[in-house]
Formats: C-alpha cells, sequence, structure tokens
C-alpha cells in the first residue's frame, strides 16, 4: 500500500494517489476509497485495479488540511492504510487512517 502526494502550489490542492497492493487486495472484485473528503461514501471514489493487480485512486484534496479514509474492499471489508501519516480513532472502536496535505 502507498501514497503518494502531488503538490500544486497554483491551485492549492494536492493530488493524492491511494495504491492498494495486490497481495492486500487479494481476490477482491472491487475496492473504494472513502474518508471525510467524500462524506464517507462507500461508492463515490471506486479504485482501478491495474495489470499487476493493484488498486489505485487519485483525488484532489484542499491543502493545509487532513483527512480521514478507510479503504473498503467488496463493499464490506474496511482497511486501513499502514503508510498513512498518522492514525485516529473513531466511534466505531477502531481506527481510521489519516493524510496530511
Amino acid at each position: 500500500m502507498s501514497i503518494k502526494k502531488h503538490f500544486d502550489d497554483k491551485k492549492q490542492v494536492c493530488k493524492v494517489t491511494f495504491t492498494l497492493a495486490k497481495d492486500i487486495a487479494n481476490s477482491a472484485k472491487q475496492i473504494s476509497l472513502a474518508g471525510d473528503f467524500n462524506n464517507w461514501d462507500i461508492e463515490s471514489i471506486p479504485m482501478k485495479k491495474n495489470k499487476g493487480g493493484e488498486f489505485s485512486a487519485s483525488i484532489d484534496l484542499v491543502e493545509g488540511r487532513q483527512y480521514e479514509f478507510k479503504y473498503i474492499v467488496d463493499g464490506k471489508e474496511w482497511l486501513n492504510e499502514p503508510d498513512a501519516d498518522m492514525f485516529v480513532s473513531n466511534v466505531f472502536l477502531s481506527d481510521n487512517s489519516v493524510i496530511i496535505v
């Protein structure tokens, strides 16, 4: 798993690419990205599977903020990003991944 950040100073946004490795995705049919940037909608940011079996999605986030997020595998399993900038507790007695841009 990985997160890549590309800052665009002109637009004051950061293009973030989230990638879920093949060995983590296992036999997943679909993976989505959900977080406070999309009101935790598990369908609005589907990740695309590449030829190598990794899933990825890129989104623009406003600089100077931090965002909580998780990956959703096949609509039911919620996974954190081990390479997240930090983790915070949530109301479900687990943690959310956090990215700081």
